[in-house]
């Protein structure tokens, strides 16, 4: 590979959209230019990119494989600024290959399955606000990728597979990891502010500066769910093809004035040592260390699902020896979370078994494998996932008043339908959004008449590792 490039991707940086809007940011659009002209004028045949706003699948990474990909940007208020570009199929289903043969996920989008998936194959503004600033850009073939909710291990694994598929055919290529930072930086910004927005922005640049991709893998969760960033997936697969290399970031830019952090950088290659083994080895480290330690709920959680992984079967009240798993009933919710993002929730409003453990243990099973809303869980993500696990007290009834979201969980009712939602959600901050959820969970539309209940939920989270 003959360059290793992170781009943003606001659409209001191209002139026709940003209509004056774009000079608040002028050193990102300058950069951007930088990368654009060398891109244009480097001895490539292929330009790699990786978007967040493609087709996101919850347990894949996609791949357009259709002849051309066309793509504007009238949504954004300037359809005459569009693109006609070429794919390199070749590249593209090597890639694949290799993911394939390294048990990563991958769906090709063709026009065959595109009706099933319920899709429109076209260029999203992920892949082309960066590719708008590519000199002489129709005169390169693109593979153009869209990561999915994969593990940080497997979208690692998937760069390093795009790395061996460019070798295998001898692809004179450039990747560009499409990604903005915090979208949380500003209280006047387009979304809520949080305090770990920049410090996400400054640590990530940091890393990237020294080239550091193994602690990248080990930046705080917290953090990064806090962020409401979009690019760090990219660039866990943009770190996996430098797999083998040194290389520390040239960041060319950075700004915020929007409220979302726009990085630009180049990435400086040398040869160094594969940490790959180490990567997956750390994740490993910490999913025995989360079995070992913390509190019992979520110890349980966590070893049942293994077993199950191990054995095709659950644990069983024999296997249970904490008295405080035992001594109890209570309903209990148990909540997987990948980078951040919910995996698979599960729970019981009251106790259907005679103590908190057996509830554990059915519905750790159940977020794993049978939430409806996700693919089951793959044993490569359980080092990955964090567990929680909430006890829930008795629901009273209560008025929309003294209702709180960051204290009290709701129920809403209305004849047999019924729907649920925990407290302390991220991004549920009023009485409205939360009642609004549950009763879109419980079918029951605004019209009808419903009763609220309130209960309080004891939080039991996995040791930080």
């Amino acid at each position: 590979m003959r360059g290793y490039y992170l781009m943003p991707h606001p659409p209001l940086i191209i002139p026709e959209v940003g209509k004056g809007q774009e000079k608040k940011i002028q050193k990102t659009i300058d950069s951007c230019n930088s990368i654009g002209g060398e891109i244009g004028e480097a001895e490539i045949d292929t330009i790699i990119v990786i978007t967040p706003h493609g087709t996101v699948f919850g347990d894949a990474v996609s791949l357009m494989d259709v002849e051309r990909l066309s793509g504007d940007f009238g949504k954004f208020g300037a359809k005459k600024v569009s693109f006609d570009l070429k794919i390199n199929t070749r590249l593209t289903n090597e890639i694949i290959n290799e993911a394939e043969k390294a048990d990563i996920p991958v769906v090709a989008l063709k026009k065959q399955n595109a009706r099933e998936y319920g899709i429109t194959l076209e260029l999203d503004h992920g892949a082309a606000v960066p590719l708008y600033f590519v000199k002489n850009l129709n005169n390169f073939e693109i593979v153009h990728i869209t990561y999915g909710m994969l593990s940080t291990t497997e979208l690692y694994s998937f760069g390093v597979a795009i790395d061996r598929a460019c070798r295998n055919i001898g692809a004179k290529s450039v990747i560009i990891a499409s990604g903005d930072l915090s979208h949380r930086l500003t209280k006047d910004g387009p979304y809520p502010y949080s305090p770990y927005g920049e410090k996400f922005d400054t640590r990530l640049i940091e890393l990237l500066r020294q080239g550091d991709f193994k602690s990248l893998f080990n930046m705080d969760r917290t953090m990064i769910s806090e962020a409401g960033e979009c690019g760090l997936r990219s660039i866990y697969i943009l770190a996996g093809t430098l797999d083998g290399k040194t290389a520390k970031a040239d960041v060319l830019s950075y700004e915020g004035p929007f409220g979302v952090g726009y990085g630009v950088a180049r990435f400086q290659v040398s040869e160094g040592e594969s940490l790959f083994d180490q990567i997956k080895n750390s994740d490993k480290e910490k999913h025995v260390k989360r079995l070992e330690e913390g509190p019992a709920f979520t110890r349980l959680a966590r070893r049942n699902i293994e077993n199950y992984f191990k054995t095709g079967k659950s644990l069983t009240v024999k296997d249970i020896k904490d008295d405080e798993l035992l001594s109890d009933k209570k309903g209990v919710f148990v909540s997987l979370k990948l980078a951040g993002e919910l995996r698979g929730c599960i729970g019981t409003i009251e106790a259907v078994t005679g103590s908190i453990g057996e509830e554990i243990l059915n519905n750790s099973l159940s977020a794993a494998f049978n939430d409806p809303r996700f693919s089951p869980l793959r044993e490569e993500e359980l080092h990955q996932v964090d567990i929680s696990v909430d006890l829930l007290y008795p629901a009273e009834k209560c008025s929309l008043k003294e209702l709180e979201p960051q204290s009290y969980g709701v129920i809403v009712s209305s004849g047999r339908k019924k729907g649920l939602l925990l407290p302390m959600l991220e991004g549920v901050d009023t009485i409205k959004e939360q009642v609004s959820i549950a009763l879109q969970k419980a079918g029951i539309t605004k019209n009808e008449p419903y009763e609220i209940e309130r209960f309080k939920v004891e939080r039991f989270k996995e040791v930080d590792v």
